[in-house]
């Protein structure tokens, strides 16, 4: 396995700094139990709330469902360690638990659904908007382009071989879309968007500001539907998160151009005005920027930080479905960061140039990584040879830093 040997490299051993209590997301006694409030709502209590009876012999953390122990992992340096034995009892979870809830998620321009299991985790549920060898058409604006399910499947893995980790866990799955979707609903918004097409294939639409009409409709082969289903993060109730516009964002306008665009020294203003004038806040945008570029992502208008954590943590790379849309070109201007700062962690710069080494090829890696999800092969192989190719535009771009 390639993938084993990568971490085992000792680029991939660094070790992160000591985590104390203040460095976690949530502080927990390893002895305290935990059960749900019987209102049936999605937060965990205390037991001194509520009577739990425990196995005996186990702690109570043994006790928890896995994606709740992923919860309460989460520290100021990383979304899930390396060597995180969590990881495949997640993945699979989210492959095979058992729905029992399938509403809309509200907001967004596409539809997007949240997946409630028995052990009350939730997955946020993208279905398959197009084919694996489809190319996003050369005439479309990034902003009016499909989400791919697929995309957020390889983001994850790409973003775990990188080493970020920012990225929550995410698996495809199979879903049938009458007993998973339409039969157990509670959502009368979504219910009443479901219908039988002419080829007699179960579809549904839903509700939202750009592709939720009967010309976008979903349809099942008659009601099989593929999908990506990610780990949802802990609710904002719990763990507050920051959202921060992009200093790179695109303008979202059909002719108009960004300031970045338009200013070759816009990277000068940036690092003078907060968060990016202190600490590794323009680094770890730059980090984002690399897998973005290698994604061929152009969607990045914002991210996330927990609050918890102030502005000395990692950033979260959520919502990649925009990802993996071309193969056949590549998007320089996503490198703009990186071309404009003249910056990139040592760290990162070290494992990029070891990606590009033929016992370490980025496309190997993920084409292994992906081969154990239910929905493989979850990327095309031009998808995979491309990867390669941005992977030393990444690095020539860095050259010309130094030479520089």
């Amino acid at each position: 396995s390639k993938l084993a040997a990568l971490f085992e490299h000792p680029l991939y051993n660094i070790p992160i700094p000591e985590v104390t209590e203040k460095d976690k997301l949530f502080v927990v006694n390893p002895m305290e139990k935990f059960s749900l409030h019987s209102s049936g709502s999605d937060e965990w209590v205390s037991s001194s709330k509520a009577e739990t009876l425990l196995p005996t012999g186990k702690t109570a953390y043994d006790t928890y469902p896995t994606w709740l122990k992923f919860h309460v992992g989460i520290n100021r340096y990383e979304l899930y360690p390396r060597r995180d034995p969590l990881m495949p009892t997640l993945l699979q979870d989210l492959a095979t638990q058992k729905i029992v809830s399938s509403v809309q998620k509200s907001g967004g321009t596409q539809l997007k659904l949240i997946m409630t299991f028995p052990n009350y985790g939730q997955a946020l549920f993208k279905p398959m908007k197009q084919t694996r060898d489809q190319e996003t058409p050369i005439d479309f604006f990034y902003f009016s382009d499909f989400e791919r399910h697929n995309a957020e499947i390889a983001a994850f893995h790409l973003d775990r071989i990188l080493d970020f980790r920012r990225i929550p866990p995410a698996s495809g799955r199979l879903v049938n879309i009458t007993k998973e979707i339409r039969d157990i609903t509670t959502d009368k918004k979504l219910a009443k968007t479901f219908f039988i097409s002419p080829a007699g294939n179960v579809c549904f639409y839903g509700e939202c500001s750009y592709y939720c009409s009967t010309e976008h409709a979903l349809c099942g082969k008659p009601d099989q539907l593929e999908g990506s289903m990610a780990t949802l993060l802990p609710d904002k109730t719990l763990a507050k998160r920051h959202s921060w516009r992009s200093p790179w964002r695109r303008s979202y306008h059909k002719s108009k151009k960004a300031e970045w665009e338009l200013n070759p020294n816009y990277c000068a203003q940036v690092r003078e005005t907060p968060p990016y004038n202190r600490g590794h806040r323009l680094l770890d945008l730059i980090d984002m920027t690399v897998l973005d570029f290698l994604m061929g992502n152009m969607d990045r208008h914002h991210y996330e930080t927990f609050e918890k954590f102030g502005n000395d943590t990692f950033l979260l790379h959520l919502d990649n479905g925009r990802g993996f849309g071309t193969h056949s070109r590549d998007e320089p201007s996503i490198l703009a960061p990186l071309q404009q700062c003249c910056s990139i962690k040592k760290s990162t710069y070290l494992r990029l140039q070891l990606l590009a080494t033929q016992p370490y090829l980025l496309s190997d890696l993920l084409r292994e990584a992906l081969a154990t999800d239910p929905l493989a092969p979850v990327l095309s192989e031009p998808h995979l040879q491309a990867l390669d190719r941005r992977l030393r535009k990444v690095l020539e771009a860095v050259g010309h830093c130094l030479a520089r």
